[in-house]
């Protein structure tokens, strides 16, 4: 992964090189490791490029100002980034390693092989790794037995769904892309060469595609990998472990502590780790690469204040003390705490902070 954003992204730390990286200058990007259902481990990551519009400020460029020199950069762009057709194979029969071997574990170098044999080799690389196959998977969301399965794949992949040049809708200032073959899954040939597996990229240009794959990232990197009848089994075990022990004249509250312990311990035991995922705990890798940092966000304030102020259907936030929000009084009085010298300080709200941000933020 570092040398993909060293190497293929062009990033630079101290943001002083305007030399561009494939997709161009690179102003930050974020990744998270996912581990799949097999245990193997792979990376979602946004990147965001030095220059970029939002969707709403390209829309603005070409339906408002008619910016029609702009529209076909920017089209002529993504065509080029994205691609969505297998490339033809070389003219001549020529013979690599890909035809042997599976395409993912060998590759053709431009120093030991010729060009038709490159060609080759990504021809039969995107083959076996970028053309989508329908499984159970397609149809997740099929309800009710004895019925015909929905005609459309859960990840719009069809034949039919093609679309024989990119385009900008004039009216709604939708952006429609390129697809060669619908059953082919987006790629970038550079970084198919590089990375050699299979691949996905998409560009984020419009608050719909951004809200999609912001959820589809978060779903991924947060779900569970413990299923809920395995926690709740291993909770009753451990609860009935300690039920089985000797009265004991510990006090309640030391006793609800162990509880705890035992059926954290409990839940961690019961955990699933792929082989991958332990290798690159051991060896120190990391599960997320990040061109920035950021202050930690404690969600659970912000979505209290909302819960009170916003509940029983009530549109508009009533006047009301905020002493039992992330430990904030009302907005004319200040809570008072003590550090851990015994210094007398004003107790800090994150909720207040945002909502009385400067505008630099």
């Amino acid at each position: 992964i570092k040398a993909f954003i060293s190497a293929i992204l062009g990033w630079d730390p101290r943001q002083k090189s305007l030399d561009p990286g494939i997709l161009g200058v690179v102003k930050g990007y974020d990744g998270c490791v996912e581990a799949q259902g097999r245990g193997t481990l792979h990376c979602h990551m946004l990147v965001r490029i030095q220059g970029s519009l939002d969707p709403q400020q390209i829309k603005d460029q070409v339906l408002n100002d008619k910016d029609y020199n702009f529209q076909n950069w920017l089209l002529a762009f993504l065509d080029d980034t994205i691609l969505t057709s297998i490339p033809d194979p070389p003219s001549s029969n020529v013979h690599c390693l890909s035809e042997n071997f599976h395409p993912c574990s060998v590759r053709c170098s431009t120093k030991n092989h010729t060009k038709d044999q490159i060609e080759k080799d990504l021809h039969l690389l995107v083959s076996t790794c970028q053309v989508h196959k329908h499984t159970n998977t397609c149809y997740k969301y099929f309800k009710g037995p004895g019925k015909p399965l929905p005609k459309d794949c859960h990840f719009d992949m069809s034949p039919e769904n093609t679309n024989p040049s990119s385009y900008m809708d004039n009216d709604t200032g939708e952006l429609k892309l390129r697809i060669s073959d619908g059953m082919v899954n987006n790629f970038c040939e550079t970084i198919i060469r590089a990375l050699h597996c299979n691949m996905d990229i998409k560009f984020i240009g419009s608050g719909k595609s951004a809200k999609a794959i912001l959820y589809y990232i978060t779903d991924y990197i947060t779900k569970s990998q413990l299923k809920t009848h395995v926690a709740y089994a291993a909770l009753q075990a451990a609860v009935k472990k300690l039920q089985e022990r000797s009265p004991s004249t510990d006090p309640i509250a030391v006793q609800a502590k162990k509880l705890l312990v035992k059926c954290a311990n409990s839940l961690i035991s019961k955990q699933e780790l792929s082989a991958q995922q332990v290798a690159s705990y051991l060896l120190g890798h990391k599960d997320y690469y990040t061109s920035h940092s950021y202050r930690s966000l404690y969600w659970t304030s912000f979505n209290g204040y909302l819960n009170k102020f916003f509940s029983n259907s009530n549109p508009e936030p009533q006047d009301s003390d905020m002493s039992d929000v992330d430990g904030a009084s009302a907005e004319d009085e200040v809570t008072l705490s003590t550090d851990a010298r015994g210094n007398i300080t004003a107790l800090g709200s994150q909720l207040m902070d945002y909502i009385y941000r400067d505008d630099s933020l």
